[in-house]
């Protein structure tokens, strides 16, 4: 069945990504869209070869910024996917049967599989790991926040077929993405937001990220991968509170911070 779709891709420097990915969405969209953020790299070129309309728009969030993709898309129906992530053949074979036109409900819903490297990650809460990324733009969106954005949909539908995200080449990117990037973004976001720590704070909310990682979720049932896993959420979290109490102890760690650049 015939759909019209508006594929949408929010990038910053992913031209080692971007080709593939629109190449994925063409499978089931009729017009792509790349919302991308000042990349200093050849990703607007490759996107634009690939067939995509570029827009530019410095990162306004995570939420934000693939709503205001939004404006652009001549189709009712998105789907929004990461540079990163690709459809399955069952999942371009799902979305291709459906009839839109008549499909009353607002969005469907996709488990991810999330990998690193060429390892599907099926413990610690990485899969199904549902998304909806296919809505209907006249219904419903992201919800506008900085972080973590989800789209607030009221009656998605589950599809049984896998978006394939692959989250971090390598372990060590694993462990570097978080110190780097993830855990510095949330402490900024905390401390503007009136959040505190106190010295307990790094620690234990570090190992609950462990054991509920390697328990709750049946990490141990994962081996290697597994516990790397856990002991990477771990490391997370007791960075990010560890950052938080460190703008509250250091007043030259704060006065250095630019809080303008969270993102």
């Amino acid at each position: 069945m015939s759909n019209n779709i508006t594929g949408v891709i929010i990038t910053l420097n992913e031209e080692n990504n971007i080709t593939e990915c629109i190449n994925s969405l063409m499978q089931v969209c009729n017009e792509i869209i790349v919302v991308d953020s000042n990349s200093q790299d050849n990703t607007v070129e490759r996107a634009k070869a690939a067939g995509a309309n570029v827009y530019s728009q410095s990162y306004l969030g995570d939420g934000l910024q693939k709503n205001y993709g939004l404006q652009f898309a001549s189709n009712n129906w998105i789907l929004c996917l990461d540079a990163d992530e690709r459809l399955t053949p069952q999942l371009i074979e799902t979305i291709n049967k459906l009839d839109l036109n008549s499909a009353l409900n607002d969005a469907y819903s996709m488990p991810r599989r999330n990998y690193i490297g060429s390892r599907w990650i099926k413990r610690c809460g990485w899969y199904p790991d549902y998304c909806i990324r296919l809505f209907n733009k006249e219904k419903t969106q992201f919800k506008p926040v900085k972080q973590h954005a989800y789209v607030e949909a009221k009656t998605p539908v589950k599809l049984r077929a896998d978006i394939i995200h692959y989250s971090f080449r390598n372990i060590g990117e694993l462990f570097a993405k978080p110190g780097r990037n993830f855990s510095s973004r949330a402490a900024k976001i905390m401390y503007q937001k009136g959040k505190r720590a106190n010295a307990f704070s790094p620690i234990l909310h570090g190992l609950n990220a462990f054991f509920r990682k390697y328990l709750v979720q049946l990490g141990f049932l994962g081996g290697v991968d597994g516990f790397t896993v856990a002991l990477s959420s771990a490391v997370n979290s007791y960075l990010k509170y560890a950052k938080l109490l460190e703008f509250q102890r250091d007043p030259k760690v704060l006065q250095t911070e630019d809080f303008n650049k969270v993102w």
